[in-house]
């Protein structure tokens, strides 16, 4: 896939766990770096390698087929289960993401102290690349994002579903005007009929952006999954 090299945020000790954070549409890996150096200036995640990926510059349909950074062309805002989705694009992306968390593994760092996650088209991408990846992961986190191919979400797993019992996080604003407020609680719901574990939370008045008690919310459950190690000896095996 043809685009600007990942920006990392390398541990500041030890690295024992990596967290890798996707954009949304027309935006960058640049666009959420604040996301690590917010916690970073409160001493949080040091043992933390953050990986913001970049998106390529592909037409967008919605948007006159104007170029911009997407994991997938977007033909329509309709409903989730009308819409018709860019499988070839998605694909594309969801095998970049395996790769990147391939690598992650190379370098010695468990996959289950490896976290994927995102914002909107971001977040749409983390679902699904987690869900369909071989191994089991440390977590699995979507920002005002929604469950792609949700038709055939169930196919696409892996016959073991090493990931059916990691905790997700999903955020979602009532107010948001870009992924309405129900595909995401329709997303959810998707979820748990799979027998996946879900925590949805609601923040009220939010619009298509992310929220300081929605990061919060988001530390405590990375604090939750990816724990310190200190001198602990990191367990490799998959």
């Amino acid at each position: 896939m043809s685009a600007a090299a990942p920006l990392i945020v390398p541990a500041l000790k030890r690295h024992t766990a990596t967290v890798i954070v996707a954009h949304g549409l027309g935006d960058s890996g640049a666009g959420w770096i604040w996301l690590a150096e917010n916690m970073r200036r409160r001493s949080k995640f040091e043992e933390v390698a953050f990986i913001f990926p970049n998106a390529p510059n592909i037409p967008i349909t919605i948007n006159m087929g104007m170029r911009m950074p997407g994991w997938y062309d977007i033909k329509s805002l309709s409903d989730l289960n009308a819409r018709e989705e860019d499988e070839t694009g998605i694909f594309r992306s969801r095998d970049y993401f395996h790769n990147l968390i391939d690598q992650e593994i190379a370098k010695g760092i468990p996959a289950n102290r490896i976290v994927i996650g995102g914002f909107s088209q971001g977040g749409a991408m983390s679902l699904l690349s987690s869900l369909t990846y071989k191994n089991k992961l440390g977590g699995i986190f979507s920002l005002s994002g929604y469950l792609l191919m949700h038709k055939k979400i169930a196919d696409l797993m892996p016959a073991d579903k090493p990931n059916k019992g990691t905790p997700i996080f999903m955020g979602h604003g009532d107010r948001d005007q870009v992924v309405d407020y129900k595909f995401g609680q329709m997303s959810r719901d998707e979820l748990v009929k799979l027998g996946l574990n879900v925590d949805f939370r609601t923040y009220k008045g939010l619009t298509h952006s992310a929220d300081p008690d929605e990061i919060d919310d988001l530390e405590a459950y990375l604090s939750k999954q990816i724990p310190p190690m200190g001198d602990k000896k990191l367990e490799t095996s998959l």
